[in-house]
């Protein structure tokens, strides 16, 4: 996946505002049980994080994430990170970059 402009990534944050935080991540950190979800969910495209805790090391645990899952994270509000991968079958894609 080639990095994302900045129209992308604005676009891809205008996207996420009306959806709801679907993976967080609590006081077990994160686990490899989180990684997988973050991984499955990403078949979906966009995924918001929210941290409960953990918030000191957001950004260090947000990299784990995009190494593992091979996603690029779009950006971080408070505490809530944003991430995107493009599913690899263009006919199951339901968000078309500009």
């Amino acid at each position: 996946m080639e990095k994302l402009t900045g129209a992308q990534r604005r676009h891809l944050r205008s996207l996420a505002n009306v959806i709801k935080s679907h993976i967080y991540i609590g006081k077990n950190g994160l686990s490899e049980s989180v990684i997988a979800a973050i991984d499955e969910a990403l078949d979906f495209e966009l995924v918001k994080i929210r941290f409960l805790e953990f918030k000191e090391q957001k950004k260090e645990l947000s990299e784990r994430i995009e190494n593992a899952c091979r996603c690029e994270m779009v950006g971080m509000v408070g505490h809530v990170a944003l991430f995107y991968r493009q599913q690899a079958d263009p006919q199951k894609r339901s968000i078309a970059l500009p």
